[in-house]
């Protein structure tokens, strides 16, 4: 199937009258795909293509930073919930129904992707199953979906063995197959110790692959306390033995927020000793990972949708403000700097998560922006409006 342009896909040379973080409105002039002026509303040159923001809340396109768009079955009719609670048993249910729902496909993909344009998602980190079974075609079917935006939206791949790595003869040979792909900047890793259970083979051999091949490394890692803090430390000591310093991310690491204080706070500080990062999808049952210990340790992290109606869970809705939403009131965050700070860990904070320097609304930024009727950024999180317009690389991928 050829890709096809999603509808209202246009270039924009303007956009009047927006209020970005709410400040006073504006004139945002974009060219080639990059913010080239911001002037005082009314002052910017007319340009060829405009579109007046009516003194919108713009904010930096949101970044999710933690995704799966190759798996969900959105789009087909309502899909049963029928695994097991455990993450093996999910893994083993999803093996035998997946291919009957057409996952992985382009059509699945394209349509997560659609959902994520709608809520104001610009930029994307995704992992994609990659095992014994679908060998690389979940890679290819995302490559296709994100090649209908030309572009415009920015999808990085995460290959994802989600069965496994050593337990699966010829897995972490098709993780370096997927490493030497232009669309593949990180390979993962599941629960080495619970999953794999050789935690220091399986870290061993994908913190190799990655010195070997250039790549980084996004591991989703469940196990708890001291168990997790474990492995994190071994992924700390590997990433400075091997110059792996900032290609690291911790996926979930529900163990860094059922340490102790102390320990807490000097595992953080080992981790950003190195660049480690973290990643977090909020989960509603577990305690929330500590955003002003993170902030003061230095250690960066994101926010992303993980999987949305797929076959783990019939939850989600592709909407990252909605899980830093999530984040914000499962952790009793009220106070308008800290839900600022939330909303920036959902768009111009999480810039590294998709390997950029700088990701705001600013003169020489990509022009990733979105507006939403809101008085101001706190405002916009505890309500999470529609999302008004989309803009990502100034292009309009999505009008409400």
């Amino acid at each position: 199937m050829t890709p096809v342009p999603p509808p209202a896909m246009l270039d924009i040379t303007c956009l009047r009258r927006v209020r970005p973080w709410g400040g006073d409105p504006v004139d945002i002039a974009m060219d080639a795909g990059t913010i080239t002026a911001i002037a005082p509303a009314g002052t910017a040159p007319i340009g060829v293509r405009e579109f007046d923001g009516r003194g919108l809340l713009a904010l930096p396109g949101i970044v999710n930073a933690h995704a799966h768009v190759d798996k969900s079955w959105w789009g087909l009719r309502w899909q049963s919930y029928g695994g097991e609670g455990s993450t093996e048993g999910r893994i083993r249910h999803e093996r035998a129904e997946r291919e009957a729902l057409g996952i992985p496909s382009f059509e699945r993909s394209a349509h997560v992707l659609r959902e994520f344009v709608r809520h104001g998602t610009t930029a994307i980190r995704t992992h994609v199953d990659v095992d014994d079974g679908i060998g690389l075609r979940g890679i290819e079917a995302v490559e296709q979906a994100a090649a209908a935006y030309e572009g415009a939206l920015d999808v990085r791949i995460v290959a994802f063995p989600q069965d496994g790595i050593l337990r699966r003869p010829g897995v972490l040979d098709l993780l370096r197959d997927a490493a030497g792909r232009p669309s593949v900047d990180r390979i993962g890793g599941l629960d080495p110790a619970t999953i794999d259970r050789d935690p220091v083979g399986q870290i061993d051999a994908i913190t190799a692959l990655a010195a070997d091949t250039g790549v980084g490394i996004d591991i989703h890692l469940h196990d708890p306390a001291e168990l997790g803090a474990f492995q994190i430390e071994l992924l700390v000591d590997r990433a400075a033995r091997l110059g792996l310093q900032g290609r690291i991310n911790i996926a979930h690491g529900f163990a860094v927020a059922q340490l102790e204080p102390a320990r807490r706070r000097d595992l953080l500080q080992a981790m950003s000793d190195v660049g480690v990062t973290m990643t977090t999808v909020a989960p509603l049952r577990l305690p929330q990972l500590p955003l002003a210990e993170l902030d003061e340790a230095g250690v960066r992290f994101a926010f992303g949708t993980d999987g949305i109606r797929d076959l783990w869970s019939p939850y989600g809705t592709g909407d990252t403000l909605g899980i830093a939403w999530q984040y914000a009131r499962a952790a009793g965050i009220v106070r308008d700097d800290d839900l600022l700070r939330v909303v920036q860990l959902a768009t111009s904070a999480a810039a590294w998560s998709v390997g950029r320097d700088t990701h705001d609304l600013v003169e020489g930024a990509r022009a990733d922006i979105v507006l939403v009727d809101a008085e101001n950024p706190q405002d916009a999180l505890v309500r999470t409006p529609e999302r008004a317009l989309v803009v990502a690389g100034g292009r309009v991928l999505h009008v409400a």
